[in-house]
């Protein structure tokens, strides 16, 4: 009888016994699941399962696959005593070993393990336990602390130490190689006690400052598995071993300054590393850092300073000139202009008034306001922003997955190499042990697993940093990676390429007086509640003319209205209607067919029995659209438009912002088979709309990136979220990531190039120790300052 498990996973979405029946017989199915049992009241199913046939990852897919869902926790622990791909992926074993593990993935740029789990199956405590017991380190907050204080004060602590050693070692270092090549090259006298001077002065670089190494390698040894750490520990070790047997024991040369000066590069490396990884984080950082510590809250009649942790929903806050909102909220009292750059990307400040949405750490840049909050903590749109890039850097690009397959078994091989170098040049190429014994240490030195696998993460950190800057918000590597591919982008038109609301565009007046026929179609429609109707009525009040009261008003369906203004008998609005009625229309029918031909609602106004004026009404196509779709052309892609409307109109709007290809007349349940379509020419599509009214098509699409507001958007609804209205942003995310998916293939192509080259020329004898374990420590600082270089990427350029 294979071994059993249990396990417990509450669930939603029940509504009756059923429910629970039905949840039952699918885990039945599932082999190696022996028996299932839901309690409907409690909300709760309990499982008895081999799990060398099914895991809980499974388990969780066929209830979500069911209909129903698995309630778990995500956690991101940030961890300390990482050295290479190979501890993320030991990290990684131990955690996935744990009974109600999910899915565990650990980032070695970052690091932090993004752990999702089933709580009552396994608990916070057991998981960072579990990490622990592999020989890291989980960086806890302390009380009233915050994790991102504790993690910034750890990796400070980090580098601090890294320097002090660092410091230790070059001081160290120096006096060992003065004492070994100046008597090597003639410029100092020997001594015979020079030996015991540099055993003495080794030990501390070998078992103090180089003491980590030994500890890491220990730890991943005792895991199973084995990392940079026991290649360092192992290369340094046969050095300083051979020199203590020269000196006590053989006639042989001594090799102290080579395990000192291995150690004191590694040092060098991890400090400079250190340092440039906490620079791949830093766009995060300082969105966190937009966030106020405090708010101005009027409690009992008083304005107080309080905490903004404290600050509740219904609060009312005070805001004055220069100061950032800390809450999400709307504005109750004053007008001003608000800088939401940190949300949108864009630089023009939005102006608010009573009744206007604001945001939690935009700026107000003129008057007091007064904001009632809405959302607070993690339910603000920064914490939203912020919670979306985490979960983004805390994903594995599929590009990222033959990193982490050579990166399994790197070490072993590497140290196989070594050995059949000592052994190829001992016995086949006659060199010796000494010369054979350098060869070796070179080889292990020179590998290299760190830059396998921080080549992916820090470019993905920088990358979703620098597009969560300007208002590009991508929930995945994966998504970014997909973005990269896009050959065709499809637009849907209402409220991506147009503005969504209709909008009076023309006035034609029969005797020039444009604001009198303004006029006379506003005060018919005063009683109208139609979005055309509407969009008059804003027309005449923006232009400040004084509107009439109307009189026996009477909409006629798909046609017009009719009512009497100033005891005149007004009509507004179809041929068919003025046809009707006997209006003469005095020539402008031309007027009309005109307009009509530009995709317009054309109405017709008529005093009495004669038309005075013609009125045009469009959805108007956004400020930036045309541009945006040219600069989606200059990057190569085929720019599509999906639209309801009619082809006449579609293709009127198509013409003037430059799209390539029109879907016209698709009703909204269409629009992911359009986007199908596209799919099955062989396109890789990308699908932008408003994230709500367009899930299908976003679903189906290879990417889907919602566009909207920043506030009204549902941030989950897309791979890629544009917080800006702006179709330029659809642009420079498709840019973003072509940028960062180039600074990833040169990162792995330099990872690769790096190992297959000099490991042989290792192996061959071409490479000192020394240089070795330099050329070991920059190539790491190669891969993070690479990925540095995208925080200058020209982002609004692209």
């Amino acid at each position: 009888m294979p071994d059993k498990k249990q396990l417990t996973i509450p669930v939603t979405g029940m509504t009756c016994a059923n429910c629970a029946l039905t949840i039952e017989r699918g885990l039945k199915k599932l082999d190696g699941v022996q028996n299932a049992a839901v309690n409907f009241a409690a909300e709760r199913v309990t499982l008895e399962y081999d799990p060398a046939l099914v895991d809980e990852k499974r388990v969780v897919a066929t209830i979500a696959d069911l209909g129903y869902g698995a309630t778990t926790a995500k956690a991101e622990l940030p961890i300390r005593g990482m050295t290479c791909a190979n501890c993320a992926l030991t990290i990684e074993r131990a955690l996935r070993k744990l009974d109600g593990v999910v899915e565990a993935n650990v980032n070695l740029a970052s690091e932090r393990a993004t752990v999702e789990y089933i709580p009552t199956a396994v608990s916070l405590a057991d998981i960072k336990r579990a990490i622990v017991d592999v020989g890291y380190e989980v960086v806890e907050a302390g009380a009233g602390e915050e994790v991102e204080d504790a993690e910034r004060a750890a990796r400070e602590r980090e580098i601090r130490t890294q320097r002090r050693k660092l410091t230790w070692g070059v001081a160290l270092s120096l006096i060992i190689s003065i004492l070994s090549m100046g008597v090597d090259g003639g410029l100092i006298p020997d001594f015979a006690w020079r030996p015991y001077l540099l055993l003495a002065l080794t030990i501390p670089v070998q078992f103090v400052i180089g003491w980590q190494f030994y500890r890491g390698g220990y730890k991943a040894l005792r895991a199973g598995s084995a990392n940079m750490d026991v290649l360092i520990a192992m290369g340094s070790s046969a050095a300083f071993l051979y020199s203590v047997a020269s000196t006590f024991f053989i006639t042989g040369p001594l090799y102290y300054d080579t395990a000192a000066v291995i150690i004191t590069l590694i040092i060098l490396g991890k400090y400079l590393e250190a340092r440039a990884k906490g620079r791949t984080s830093e766009a995060i950082k300082r969105l966190m850092g937009l966030a106020p510590k405090t708010a101005r809250v009027i409690r009992d009649g008083a304005e107080v300073e309080v905490a903004v942790g404290d600050v509740r929903v219904g609060d009312v806050v005070v805001v004055r000139p220069g100061e950032r909102i800390p809450v999400d909220g709307v504005v109750l009292e004053g007008t001003s202009a608000v800088d939401e750059s940190m949300l949108t990307g864009e630089s023009l400040p939005v102006e608010k008034a009573p009744g206007s949405q604001v945001v939690g750490a935009t700026v107000n840049k003129q008057g007091l306001l007064k904001v009632q909050a809405t959302q607070v903590g993690k339910g603000t749109v920064l914490a939203q922003i912020v919670r979306l890039v985490e979960q983004a850097q805390g994903s594995k690009a599929p590009i990222q997955r033959l990193a982490d397959r050579v990166s399994a078994v790197f070490v072993p091989v590497v140290i196989a190499v070594a050995v059949l170098t000592f052994l190829g040049w001992y016995f086949i190429g006659d060199a010796g042990f000494t010369r054979s014994l350098l060869n070796m240490v070179a080889v292990l030195v020179i590998a290299c697993p760190c830059a396998l696998g921080l080549a992916t993460p820090t470019a993905i950190m920088v990358g979703t940093g620098k597009g969560a800057e300007n208002g590009i918000l991508i929930k995945s590597s994966e998504s970014l990676e997909r973005a990269g591919d896009v050959d065709v982008v499809v637009l849907d038109k209402t409220g991506t390429i147009t503005e969504g609301k209709p909008s009076v565009t023309d006035v034609v007046a029969l005797h020039g007086d444009e604001a009198e026929v303004l006029r006379w179609a506003a005060s018919v429609e005063q009683g109208s509640e139609h979005p055309i109707g509407e969009a008059i009525v804003q027309a005449a009040r923006e232009r400040g003319l004084a509107l009439a009261a109307v009189s026996e008003f009477q909409a006629v369906s798909g046609k017009g209205v009719v009512g009497h203004v100033n005891g005149e008998r007004v009509l507004l609005g179809t041929l068919k209607l003025m046809e009707e009625n006997g209006v003469r229309l005095n020539g402008l029918d031309r007027d009309v067919e005109r307009l009509q031909g530009e995709a317009k609602t054309t109405l017709v106004v008529a005093v009495g029995d004669a038309a005075v004026g013609v009125v045009g009404v469009a959805d108007t196509v956004k400020a930036g659209s045309a541009e945006g779709v040219r600069m989606l052309h200059d990057l190569g892609l085929q720019v599509a438009m999906i639209t309801g409307d009619n082809r006449r109109t579609a293709e009127a709007i198509a013409a003037q912002v430059g799209i390539d290809r029109v879907l016209a007349e698709v009703l909204p349940q269409d629009k992911a088979l359009e986007v199908k379509r596209l799919q099955d020419e062989g396109h890789v599509v990308a699908m932008v709309g408003d994230g709500i009214n367009d899930a299908p098509a976003l679903a189906q699409a290879d990417v889907g990136i919602a566009i909207g507001t920043g506030t009204d958007i549902a941030m989950e609804a897309a791979d890629i979220t544009l917080m800006s209205g702006d179709l330029r942003g659809v642009a420079r995310a498709v840019a973003l990531s072509r940028g960062t998916m180039r600074t990833i293939k040169q990162n792995l192509f330099w990872a690769f190039f790096y190992n297959t080259v000099l490991i042989p020329a290792a192996a061959a004898g071409f490479l000192n120790p020394m240089i070795a374990a330099g050329a070991m420590a920059m190539s790491s600082i190669f891969v993070v300052s690479n990925s540095l270089r995208l925080r200058g990427f020209k982002v609004r350029e692209a």
